[in-house]
């Protein structure tokens, strides 16, 4: 009988047809968007202090599944190569196949094609200055490869080691198997892209929709939320309203179903 007090001129119906509405519509952007962010997206933890202050060490970062013929200069990617260990790193790509990459320049800057190159993450070395390599290289990228440094110039081991070796240095590009997008711990959010590079042939990526994945999800969860809180919230409001119906006229009945 308290349903038809609840639904009286169709007040009721709407609102649950609504609140059902808004679970139905919640669930399927909640879901929607952790199974299309787990499609898209692989967690990774951040092995070393090479990529600081960018990264830190043991930094939580979300990296878009990519083939890595889609990766630009500037892009910061986990990759796996057997001379690097085999074992996930994370670099940023500074150059890549037929590019001539060269350190350091008058200015102590990182020369891309003979195109001074601007590092804003870069950090002072003990002398104060801020130069992209403390050692000085000119490598050739092979066709097809990815020359990797770390942020921290002074003590990433990164492509500058290896320049010994097949490729001097460089890493194929099938060896990158995501681009990182975001830092979720500590939350840093998205990842700049470091327009020094946008000058260059190719340009700089765009980000992954990992932002609009994270709005889908939390949109869901407060849908559902919502829609989930509506029948509670509606009845305790109908006996409030009945108590004070039953308080404002003392000694009367109040009429149920009518």
């Amino acid at each position: 009988m308290s349903g038809n007090i609840r639904t009286k001129g169709g007040r009721g119906r709407l609102g649950s047809t609504l609140s059902g509405l808004a679970v139905a519509v919640g669930c399927v952007l909640f879901l929607g968007g952790l199974v299309w962010g787990a499609l898209l997206y692989q967690p990774y933890s951040v092995p070393t202090d090479s990529m600081t202050p960018t990264l830190d060490v043991g930094s939580k970062i979300l990296a878009q599944r990519v083939d890595g013929d889609e990766v630009r200069r500037g892009d910061v990617v986990v990759f796996t190569d057997p001379l690097w260990g085999d074992s996930p790193m994370v670099k940023r790509v500074a150059a890549v196949g037929g590019d001539t990459v060269a350190c350091c320049g008058a200015d102590g800057r990182l020369t891309v094609n003979g195109e001074p190159v601007d590092e804003p993450y870069l950090r002072p070395g003990p002398g104060g200055r801020i130069i992209a390599s403390g050692t000085e290289f000119s490598v050739t990228v092979p066709a097809g490869n990815l020359f990797l440094l770390g942020d921290d110039r002074h003590t990433s081991l990164d492509s500058r080691t290896h320049m010994e070796e097949a490729g001097q240095g460089s890493v194929p590009r099938s060896s990158v198997v995501a681009r990182v997008d975001a830092v979720v711990w500590p939350a840093k959010g998205l990842l700049d892209r470091p327009t020094g590079f946008a000058g260059l042939p190719g340009g700089i990526s765009e980000p992954g929709p990992v932002m609009p994945l994270l709005g889908a999800v939390a949109a869901g969860a407060l849908l559902v939320l919502a829609g989930g809180a509506y029948g509670p919230v509606a009845q305790r409001a109908a006996r409030i309203a009945k108590r004070r119906s039953a308080g404002a006229a003392p000694g009367t009945r109040e009429k149920v179903g009518t």
